[in-house]
């Protein structure tokens, strides 16, 4: 998911505006604000927070979390303030005491990644666990999600949820359709068979006959997706071979592996991906794209094949500086989840520390600490260790506690009635 991404889906959002309230003419996104405009005090970025408020604070959180920063109160206050009342975020709600109403444009994408945050945050179970009913509730026929609520399904919006659900604790294969469509469904249904140079890929969507183009930003995210994994990853050092497995009848391992075996081949000689020309642009030399990159970095981790992302690194340690700068709080914490899933130092990221920049964006963090470089804190859970836990979130050490005290307090009646009955 790239700050790119995030830009592109204005135009989903202004498709479902447009119809909704043709034939009247939609405005033109407002200019970001001047350095006088008044911004959410608890909000990062001095940018227009419009399109990407929700979007830009949940990814500083995630990337702040794996480095041992806990954001300041009045930055996760501003977070929550966000969330309608059932549970939904929008982009961005410049006025928090207005309820959400039916012209609120109600996004999966910002609704997801504010729960992932959250998850890490800590502390907030009943706003988690709205955020995921509320998913839940808008799931399509096909298992999957579109940007917002009833749009088809695409690969990118499909994996962010898969993520905010797995990591909240839902046991994926038992989130169905009436249908009985699971959230995996839909990426099968969008990755390209092997074969060809695009063989492996998954597309964003199929185009109006059904065709599917290969995306690699698409592709980053439904690795994760089909893997069951949210977007903050833990280190994983294995050394698998790529390799697409050919054939229909795919399991989500085998598409994620061969999405994988895709962004490898798509990485390969210049270390990065590139965007695609704008349509109509009359320039149509390839562009780096940074963000892009550095999903793809963090999908090959995920999926065992960290050290094919050694290039890509490398490459975003000598160039994705100037970018980061101007794009701000969400491109530096991409940085950061790539480092943080190859092992890399987000402190010294080709000279430079990104959790320093990261926390300069916004409030001063109410707590830094330098994490031990052994232990590992990315989330790395499957299905086999995820809990169904219908809406609430079970798991953790206290879980263990509660469990082992209600078990000995059985015991000690128990014992203490034998002793009673054997008294004369």
């Amino acid at each position: 998911m790239t700050v790119r991404r995030s830009a592109a889906t204005l135009a989903a959002t202004a498709a479902v505006l447009c119809a909704a309230a043709a034939p009247v003419a939609v405005a033109a996104p407002s200019p970001s604000p001047s350095p006088s405009a008044a911004l959410p005090a608890g909000l990062y970025g001095t940018k227009d927070p419009t399109y990407d408020g929700v979007w830009r604070q949940s990814m500083a959180f995630l990337a702040q979390r794996l480095e041992g920063v806990t954001p300041a109160a009045k930055s996760v206050d501003w977070l929550i303030g966000q969330q309608c009342a059932d549970g939904a975020y929008a982009a961005y709600r410049a006025d928090v005491s207005e309820p959400c109403d039916d012209k609120t444009v109600l996004d999966t994408n910002a609704t997801a990644a504010a729960t992932q945050a959250l998850v890490e945050v800590g502390g907030h179970r009943d706003i988690v666990n709205n955020g995921v009913r509320w998913l839940k509730s808008v799931q399509n026929e096909d298992g999957g999600w579109g940007y917002t609520a009833g749009a088809p399904s695409d690969a990118n919006s499909t994996s962010l949820v898969i993520g905010a659900l797995a990591r909240q604790g839902q046991r994926l294969a038992d989130i169905t359709t009436p249908g009985g469509k699971t959230p995996y469904d839909p990426l099968l249904a969008l990755a390209i068979p092997c074969g060809g140079k695009d063989g492996g890929a998954f597309a964003y969507q199929p185009d109006k006959k059904g065709k599917l183009t290969a995306n690699a930003d698409a592709t980053a995210a439904a690795v994760l997706g089909t893997m069951g994994k949210a977007m903050a990853v833990g280190d994983n050092a294995a050394g698998k071979a790529p390799r697409c497995h050919p054939g229909s009848g795919l399991t989500p391992e085998q598409a994620a592996q061969n999405g994988a075996h895709y962004l490898v081949g798509a990485l390969a000689g210049s270390g990065h991906l590139n965007q695609a020309p704008m349509p109509g642009a009359a320039d149509t030399t390839p562009q780096p794209d940074f963000g892009n990159t550095a999903d793809a970095v963090v999908a090959l981790s995920a999926s065992g094949h960290q050290d094919k992302a050694a290039g890509a690194i490398a490459w975003l340690k000598k160039n994705a500086m100037d970018w980061a700068g101007q794009n701000g709080p969400a491109a530096y914490a991409q940085l950061v989840l790539a480092a943080h899933a190859t092992g890399n130092d987000a402190r010294d990221f080709g000279g430079v520390d990104l959790v320093a920049r990261l926390n300069a964006a916004g409030p001063a963090p109410a707590a830094v600490v330098t994490p031990d470089p052994s232990a590992d804190t990315g989330y790395e859970a499957t299905e086999k260790d995820q809990v169904h836990s219908g809406d609430d979130v079970i798991g953790g050490v206290w879980w263990y506690i509660g469990i082992a005290l209600v078990l000995a307090a059985i015991a000690f009646f128990l014992i203490s009635g034998r002793r009673k009955n054997r008294q004369p």
